[in-house]
């Protein structure tokens, strides 16, 4: 059963919210994360993302910048930037765009339910990675952006969510992208107990998105488990859940630099062993519109692929599109074995459009590019309760969760 529970938030001085809330570190490359955080000294990017505050030579050292990181939020807070609740919380955190409402419960989930399967993953974690996220904790003894979780709907958590959201906000701002971003905090004790006691009737919590921090955050607990007692704020993360049918997925479209030292026509010869191949004449990007169907962008001419028979590959997991792709063209006609390390490979969210896939293969230099079908929220829970995990990169969530609006400290 999934264990919630409110912890005593740090979070923005009211009247500042939207100068320090910022898109998750990860969207920003270092070059835009210094240009959107130059002129603006609350942004959060200079605690999520402090490589905006070292030079060249301290960025090349990362232990500099989980200092500078700590540093930051030591000051954010000495400043009254940040502010800490004086009681342990929850909140309801609502996103709105483009006529698309997803409301989630921002809680902390117990570590104890990750190692137990309670909170299920989909996606494998690269080391690297992991580790980096480890040390942010390690150093600023907080966890800093929530890791994005999602439920089956549930009717009673729906309506005691309600009856939260008819109150006055906490923080009620529009920011990026025109995605308005609304904070209620719940500081009834009754109110917690409720939301407690219905989370307690969920038998299974999936990430949506987050694995490593999630990753990090257990490793941390365990380290320190080591020498304390489990009890402690270390031994939970911090979260916003949302139910399911509030989510919106969009595919993760892949383009890769060449053909793997093929010609065009013997690419797509080796192609048609395995899909139907339409070229698309009119020049108008193709968007997959069902399963095991594929646009292929192709040194600037866009075809239409189809999976040529009704093949099942044995599991969830390998009869997804993003796995058919992979295991079909991407790793034996294109040479990508490991989409996570392979330089070739690049990627980006379907919610910006096939303009901007097309745009990307020219600017850059890409040779062939590909557009999917999205995956549903149920392809992601069949592969979590299989046990099984998606090809990296397959799965982008939208409208993205601020970071800074709240940080659990541990």
């Amino acid at each position: 059963m999934a264990a919630i529970k409110p912890f005593a938030a740090v979070r923005p001085i009211k009247g500042k919210e939207k100068q320090i809330a910022s898109l998750p570190y990860d969207v920003y490359s270092n070059d835009e994360a210094v240009c959107e955080a130059k002129d603006n000294p609350y942004s959060f990017l200079h605690i999520g993302k402090a490589e905006v505050d070292t030079t060249p030579a301290d960025a090349a050292d990362e232990n500099a910048v989980f200092e500078k990181a700590a540093e930051n939020l030591k000051k954010f807070i000495s400043d009254g930037i940040l502010v800490r609740e004086n009681k342990p919380c929850l909140y309801i955190y609502r996103l709105e765009k483009n006529g698309h409402t997803q409301t989630g419960i921002v809680s902390c989930v117990s570590l104890d339910d990750y190692r137990n399967g309670i909170i299920k993953k989909h996606e494998l974690t690269r080391t690297k990675k992991v580790i980096e996220r480890y040390n942010y904790i390690k150093y600023c003894k907080a966890q800093t952006g929530p890791i994005y979780l999602t439920y089956r709907p549930n009717e009673k958590i729906r309506q005691k969510t309600e009856e939260i959201t008819s109150s006055s906000p906490l923080y009620d701002f529009v920011s990026y992208e025109n995605v308005r971003h609304t904070v209620w905090k719940v500081e009834n004790s009754q109110s917690i107990a409720d939301f407690a006691e219905l989370f307690s009737a969920v038998n299974s919590v999936y990430i949506a998105d987050g694995h490593h921090r999630m990753e990090a955050a257990e490793k941390y607990s365990s380290k320190v488990q080591s020498f304390q007692n489990s009890g402690g704020e270390f031994n939970y993360c911090m979260s916003v859940l949302f139910p399911s049918d509030e989510l919106r997925v969009y595919e993760y479209n892949r383009l890769i630099k060449d053909l793997n030292g093929l010609d065009t026509d013997a690419f797509l010869q080796k192609l048609s062993e395995k899909f139907y191949i339409m070229p698309k004449n009119d020049g108008i990007p193709f968007r997959p519109f069902m399963p095991r169907q594929f646009g292929m962008l192709l040194f600037g001419k866009w075809y239409m692929l189809t999976l040529a028979d009704d093949t099942e590959y044995g599991s969830v997991v390998k009869n997804l599109d993003v796995s058919i792709l992979q295991n079909e063209i991407l790793a034996p006609l294109l040479g990508i074995d490991d989409p996570q390390t392979n330089e070739r490979i690049s990627f980006i969210s379907g919610s910006k459009g096939l303009d901007a896939l097309e745009k990307t293969a020219l600017v850059e230099n890409y040779g062939i590019a590909f557009s999917l079908y999205p995956p549903s929220v149920d392809d992601i829970f069949s592969a979590a309760d299989s046990g099984e995990t998606v090809p990296p990169k397959s799965t982008w969530f939208e409208p993205k969760l601020l970071s800074g609006l709240f940080v659990h400290e541990i």
